[in-house]
């Protein structure tokens, strides 16, 4: 049978299950990644689990998005981070080393293998031929026991690129005119794999920019074939060693194709507030913009910065603008400046900031309240930026740049200047001096955790209840963030290893009421419940946005949909998410009601594979509302349960 890339890395780690698009399957899980914006967690699991040592090929953690040292609680925990991996045998890049998308692509990534993440964007290594997955950190946890990772069988959406892409339209143009035609929806339950004539033109690090921003669109991962140009890439890394071959077989069949003539693309913009409000540019130009981010994980290699850098040569950018440069990775700066192209962003009014996630996730760099931003990030949620009241547009580092220097939203085929022709280092340098290796295992066993006094222990959780009488203590609509459920940024972050402290934090741009209500019944020994609307949990993997409201008394999230990693991570953290059988019901129910449902247990059981729906009766309103759930018999045994800790607790011999 005639196999996809997508299907060849599966079959080659199944353990568990069968192909068939919706079935659960276990994966064994090669190497994982871990960020300090989750990892801090990832590790206090392995010290609860007892583990020694972890059991991948290999694990890498990176601490890339809490870099604003404003008092002890992050330097506390990157001394924490730094102790777990040498204690657990991974990889450790220090503050200021880079992204970790683009550093584990340089150093770690190998076509073939599966990788697990704690971070959503884990996807980017797809460019690599990876099959690449997001997931929460203590999905992450128990890979890194050696553990399988169970995962819905995907979809495959066979992406055929052909042409050649226009001067001034580049990778990102790519991956937005993907979310013109999708939406941050249209890609769940399914792996984007590009194929065709037209990936041929595009660099590894062309299709990083692709690959990463798939999360945008709700799909599983993102992948590639593994050919000349990943070969080359590879060499140029000092690892020709790691590259294999992977490409589709011939006559392999796809769920769904969708086909991009790159001559025909032009630049493109997403509007604020969603990845997936996606317009020509032209048709919003004019605009004042007060800042001009170059930079993150969704535009990280040394050509984005180099185009930018080629532009602004000579000249100044417009007065009103902050021209922010957030470099991805270390050795990428170290090549900005060796080619002189660091001193052209300088001159011309460059801000620029250490190597990190920075602005992209809230820590620094906001902008103007309501002053439009133009941003080559992945993601312009509505306060992510660490504004409440921002104006964040996602754009090419051409359309950012031409924008910059004009002070208006511009089409940068408009500026009045020729295609600029980047020239790359001889020799691309390969720095790993921040990359500490994992100790040996007699070493290890010496090692002690480092804890400050931020970092507290796991809450215990309840198993769920045979009958749930729960209150309707928010309703959202559509399309609700992980960063709206909990803010990022240097206000909310640095709590990350304290789920006491940071849960104060939950829904408060949203509703700020809801924190002290939701503390109101759980002091009364009574529980909530959040109504919502579509692709509920979108953005990001951080599980703290299932945990927190449940240490606060969440047990039910009914939604018309949900995002695939939020939904996992509510499972987890023993949160019942359902979805309205019939999405009209949403109009039903209001803040406030009861919801009642009994022999809750034996309904979720009779409930499986959509089998007979769950019935919850609205108290004092003669209604019913009926639920599905997607549950897997596995998953539920966990939600019963209380939760993937508290199953791992009771299934250690598993």
């Amino acid at each position: 049978m005639a196999l996809n890339v997508t299907q060849k890395i599966i079959k080659a780690h199944l353990v568990e299950g069968k192909m068939h698009p919706g079935e659960e399957i276990g994966l064994k899980v090669d190497q994982t990644l871990t960020q300090d914006a989750t990892g801090t967690l990832v590790m206090l699991e392995l010290e609860a689990m007892g583990i020694k040592r972890v059991k991948t090929q290999l694990s890498a953690q990176y601490v890339d998005h809490n870099l604003i040292q404003e008092d002890y609680k992050n330097a506390d925990d990157h001394l924490f981070l730094q102790s777990a991996c040498q204690k657990f045998g991974i990889w450790y890049s220090r503050a200021g080393n880079g992204v970790s998308h683009p550093v584990h692509m340089q150093h770690f990534s190998v076509p073939g293998k599966i990788l697990l993440g704690s971070d959503s964007h884990t996807c980017a290594s797809g460019a690599m031929s990876m099959m690449a997955i997001g997931a929460g950190g203590l999905e992450v946890a128990l890979a890194m026991t050696g553990r399988p990772y169970h995962i819905k069988m995907p979809k495959v959406l066979g992406v055929k690129l052909t042409g050649k892409l226009p001067k001034w339209v580049s990778a990102k143009d790519i991956i937005l005119e993907m979310l013109r035609r999708y939406n941050v929806d249209g890609g769940v339950s399914y792996v984007l794999e590009y194929f065709g004539p037209g990936i041929k033109q595009l660099s590894a690090m062309d299709r990083h920019v692709i690959a990463n921003m798939g999360a945008e669109l709700g799909a599983t991962t993102s992948i590639f074939p593994s050919d000349a140009i990943t070969a080359e890439y590879l060499k140029s890394q000092q690892r020709k060693q790691d590259f294999v071959e992977l490409k589709a077989d011939r006559g392999a069949k796809y769920d769904k194709i969708e086909e991009i003539d790159l001559s025909s693309l032009v630049p493109l913009i997403a509007l604020p507030s969603s990845p997936g409000n996606v317009v020509p540019v032209r048709e919003v130009e004019g605009q004042e913009i007060f800042q001009s981010y170059i930079g993150s994980s969704a535009n990280p290699g040394f050509r984005d910065y180099a185009i930018s850098a080629l532009m602004v040569k000579g000249k100044q950018v417009h007065p009103r603008v902050s021209y922010d440069v957030n470099p991805s990775a270390r050795s990428i700066l170290e090549e900005l400046v060796q080619m002189g192209y660091l001193g052209n962003m300088i001159h011309a009014g460059a801000r620029i900031h250490q190597a990190g996630c920075g602005g992209c996730i809230g820590m620094g760099q906001a902008p103007a309240t309501g002053k439009n931003s133009l941003r080559t990030v992945p993601r312009n949620f509505p306060g992510r930026s660490g504004t409440k009241e921002d104006s964040v547009f996602l754009c090419s580092p051409e359309t950012a740049t031409a924008s910059a220097l004009t002070g208006v939203i511009t089409d940068p085929r408009d500026l009045d200047q020729p295609y600029p022709k980047v020239k790359y280092p001889k020799k691309t340098i390969v720095n790993k001096d921040m990359l500490q290796p994992p100790f040996t295992p007699k070493k290890s066993e010496k090692v002690e955790l480092m804890k400050g006094p931020n970092i507290s222990s796991l809450p215990n959780l309840d198993p769920l209840p045979s009958t749930l009488q729960t209150k309707v203590l928010l309703k959202v609509g559509d399309n609700i963030s992980t960063d709206t459920i909990l803010p990022a940024g240097a206000r909310v972050l640095p709590y990350r290893s304290n789920i006491q402290k940071i849960s104060y934090f939950c829904f408060d741009t949203l509703d700020e009421t809801y924190v002290p209500r939701a503390k109101k019944l759980s002091a009364e020994k009574s529980s909530h419940a959040i109504i919502a609307g579509r692709n509920y949990g979108q953005g990001s993997s951080r599980e703290h946005a299932a945990l927190a409201p449940r240490f606060l008394g969440l047990r039910l999230v009914l939604a018309i949909s949900f995002a695939r990693i939020h939904w996992q991570n509510l499972v987890n953290f023993g949160v019942l998410p359902c979805t309205f059988k019939n999405p009209e019901d949403y109009e039903k129910v209001t803040m406030d009601d009861i919801l009642i449902i009994s022999n809750l247990h034996e309904a979720l059981h009779k409930a499986l594979h959509g089998a007979s729906p769950l019935t919850f009766n609205i108290e004092n309103k003669r209604i019913n509302i009926e639920a599905n759930h997607q549950l897997s018999t596995r998953e539920l045994d966990v939600l019963i349960q209380g939760g993937l800790i508290n199953w791992v607790k009771n299934n250690q011999t598993v």
